[in-house]
């Protein structure tokens, strides 16, 4: 059950950290702002119901901050077409290896 809190802590913070690029330019960014601060807040509080229900803090805090960049780094290049070059997928591929051996290592 902590894992699945983890998830939706990740993407929580995901779709509050992609909503930042909304809130620059031109137009109305009160709804941009809303998910920004109901996205944070939320993944805080899923963050902390996960380490409640057992996972290790170091586990958990590795897990929500790789995967997170990963996606946002993958959601940044199909919804806002920034560039994605052959080594930032390298560094995508060794943050998801670093990840799973903290967990794997963790396991007894």
């Amino acid at each position: 059950m902590g894992y699945l809190f983890l998830a939706g802590a990740i993407i929580a913070e995901v779709i509050a950290t992609s909503a930042l690029k909304f809130t620059t330019g031109d137009g109305n960014k009160v709804v941009p702002y809303i998910l920004v601060a109901v996205g944070y807040v939320g993944a805080f509080v899923l963050l902390s119901q996960s380490l409640a229900k057992g996972v290790p803090l170091g586990i958990a805090y590795a897990i929500w901050a790789g995967v997170g960049v990963v996606l946002v780094v993958i959601i940044s290049w199909l919804l806002f077409k920034e560039s994605l070059t052959l080594l930032q997928i390298g560094g995508m591929v060794l943050v998801v290896g670093g990840v799973t051996l903290l967990e794997l290592g963790g396991r007894h």
